[in-house]
């Protein structure tokens, strides 16, 4: 906690997705204080009823072995616990894999993510536009964020808007994210990726929908294209500067996809094809 910023910002959820989380996070650490207040407080009893003092009446037992009762307890009640926790985190997981449930019926948006040494490259393939460390998203839209990688694996997070996903190379992630109200919130690399680590952070803004329509056609007609080659020069080892694109050639999500792809071997070669062609990957099987 010494490492937190003074919001705690992963206490401080924004969005529907992240509001799950949050309440599993709760509910996670209620269920296993029963189980570490109960051991705190027997480790404090024992310590002081069985010292080592003259005065002290507490019978001694040298033979004493084993309890039934006090093992049933002592093991039923963690057993319990992670049967609970495991329900409830497996149900809670394959839920937020899903489109958030939107009642304003807003069309998702769709925004193509790679983590590149040592910036993030986010790609929106319907406003055919593009950034560099930074997002811009309209509040009350669900987010289908696609994740991939060019570089090392890393993570991709915006705390208050939900969890990590990971980006890895050659692989086709996803991550439903949606922000309830307008703001601006952190988002960084959870995974160590070398010298410039540190600095792979972005911010997310969320705007209403006119906000957010006026940016995409401001980017329009003040950004430069970003071309292939410049696109090879991003990629390369370094740390970028905020940047926007006007356009980007066109496939290029997939192509960085494809490119890295052609680097797996073994299972994880044999499982590319089926998930590509499946489109609909949310998690991995750590097996491949």
């Amino acid at each position: 906690m010494a490492g937190c910023s003074d919001k705690y910002i992963v206490l401080h959820p924004v969005g529907p997705v992240a509001q799950k989380e949050y309440h599993l996070i709760v509910l996670s650490t209620i269920i296993c204080a029963i189980v570490v207040i109960p051991v705190i407080a027997l480790l404090i009893f024992i310590i002081y009823r069985y010292r080592d003092t003259p005065d002290n009446k507490a019978p001694y037992e040298p033979h004493w072995s084993e309890s039934k009762l006090l093992e049933t307890i002592w093991w039923g009640i963690p057993i319990i616990i992670v049967i609970i926790l495991g329900v409830l985190t497996v149900r809670d997981t394959y839920s937020l894999a899903k489109e958030p449930v939107n009642p304003k019926k807003a069309k998702p948006l769709t925004i193509q993510v790679t983590s590149l040494d040592w910036k993030w490259l986010f790609i929106y393939p319907d406003q055919k536009i593009a950034t560099v460390n930074y997002a811009e998203i309209p509040a009350n839209v669900p987010v289908q964020f696609e994740l991939t990688s060019d570089a090392p694996m890393n993570s991709f997070w915006v705390p208050q808007l939900g969890g990590q996903e990971y980006t890895m190379p050659g692989m086709k992630m996803r991550l439903w994210l949606e922000a309830n109200k307008t703001g601006t919130f952190f988002g960084s690399g959870a995974n160590f990726s070398g010298e410039g680590f540190a600095h792979m952070q972005f911010n997310v803004t969320s705007t209403n929908q006119a906000d957010f329509n006026s940016w995409v056609k401001g980017i329009k007609q003040s950004s430069p294209a970003l071309t292939q080659s410049g696109y090879d020069h991003l990629a390369q080892k370094g740390l970028a500067k905020v940047q926007s694109f006007s356009s980007v050639p066109n496939g290029l999500f997939d192509k960085i996809v494809e490119k890295n792809g052609h680097h797996m071997t073994g299972d994880m070669k044999n499982e590319y094809p089926k998930m590509k062609q499946k489109d609909n990957m949310s998690g991995m099987d750590m097996k491949h």
